[in-house]
């Protein structure tokens, strides 16, 4: 147990780090959004759901570029999703007055994560089908296959980028943009930092317990690196900003499928995914992805009792998780 202390304490503190420069960041994008007048909608869905989501793309850097390892990055981004869907949604309402959601949230966000999360998985059936080496049980990503969920989300970006067209914004703050740009990338670059150290404890996690690295990103790093997502969503429930705190949950999920997977597998020139385990899990993930889009378009309101059955649904996860690395269960073929 001694020899575990000392990558759960690099966790801890990389962590702390990963929260502190995301809360830097999330000031700077803040301010350059009001400076530039963007519409609250694409602030939540773009600026702040990148700026948040980028420990998720460092994960995915750093693990395939400084360690080899994409499936630990892949496991990040993946049980970010399920984080993001399930546990912030669910801390914002029962730490809120009220989480409330819009039509535009359902209708136009939710539905275009939802053919974001159908975008990933078609790509992973290409690379298991028509990808030289490709079968029922791998799939091989190629940088030319990736190029499918980055269009998708250039697709995403331009549709906004339509909103702020028609956007006529008053709230404009006066801020040295030169300043905040300088702050937001010295906080980017501790970000990266704190993720290295995040990696290297979930690989030495999984080198103690002889355990797949897969499970460790899946859970470790997920959760770790989707800590400023669960800040920005819950400062914005508490500040009666539901808009925000909701958008920036699925718009950090969209960024996270359709342009992190795809940077680490082009970083990697290529990637194999174990196609066993990716189904279930993407099934898990469509299954969030149904329940938050029901439970948010009812009475367009995440009530308390809703937000307990996320938690369940998240702890469910977790004991499916560990059940399977144990080998109580083996629904997951190859984990």
């Amino acid at each position: 147990m001694s020899s575990l202390l000392v990558p759960f304490v690099v966790a801890l503190i990389s962590t702390g780090v990963i929260w502190k420069a995301s809360e830097l960041l999330e000031r700077s994008a803040e301010r350059l959004s009001k400076h530039y007048r963007l519409p609250v909608a694409v602030h939540g869905a773009i600026v702040v759901a990148v700026g948040s989501s980028f420990p998720e793309l460092s994960s995915v850097v750093v693990s395939t570029a400084l360690h080899g390892e994409f499936s630990l990055g892949l496991g990040a981004i993946v049980g970010s999703a399920i984080f993001n869907l399930l546990v912030i949604p669910a801390v914002s309402a029962l730490t809120s007055e009220k989480l409330e959601a819009t039509r535009d949230i359902v209708h136009k966000d939710a539905q275009f994560y939802i053919i974001s999360v159908l975008v990933l998985f078609i790509t992973f059936a290409l690379g298991a089908t028509y990808v030289p080496g490709g079968t029922n049980r791998v799939a091989i990503l190629t940088p030319t296959l990736v190029i499918f969920p980055l269009v998708t989300y250039g697709v995403y970006v331009f549709l906004h980028h339509q909103d702020t067209r028609e956007h006529a914004s008053t709230d404009h703050v006066d801020v040295e943009p030169r300043r905040e740009w300088t702050k937001l990338a010295v906080s980017l670059v501790f970000i990266a930092v704190g993720v290295e150290g995040i990696v290297r404890a979930a690989l030495s996690f999984g080198a103690i317990l002889d355990t797949p690295s897969f499970l460790w990103g899946l859970t470790v790093i997920a959760i770790g690196t989707s800590l400023p997502d669960a800040f920005v969503s819950v400062r914005a429930a508490r500040n009666d900003e539901s808009v925000t705190s909701l958008t920036n949950v699925l718009g950090s999920n969209t960024f996270n499928l359709l342009v992190a997977i795809p940077v680490g597998v082009l970083i990697a020139g290529s990637a194999t995914i174990n196609f066993l385990v990716a189904v279930p899990l993407m099934g898990f993930l469509g299954f969030a992805t149904l329940v938050f889009v029901v439970f948010t378009r009812t009475h367009l309101e995440l009530t308390e009792r809703e937000a307990y059955v996320f938690v369940a649904l998240y702890v469910t996860f977790l004991l499916w998780m560990v059940l399977e690395t144990v080998g109580v269960m083996e629904t997951v073929h190859g984990l």
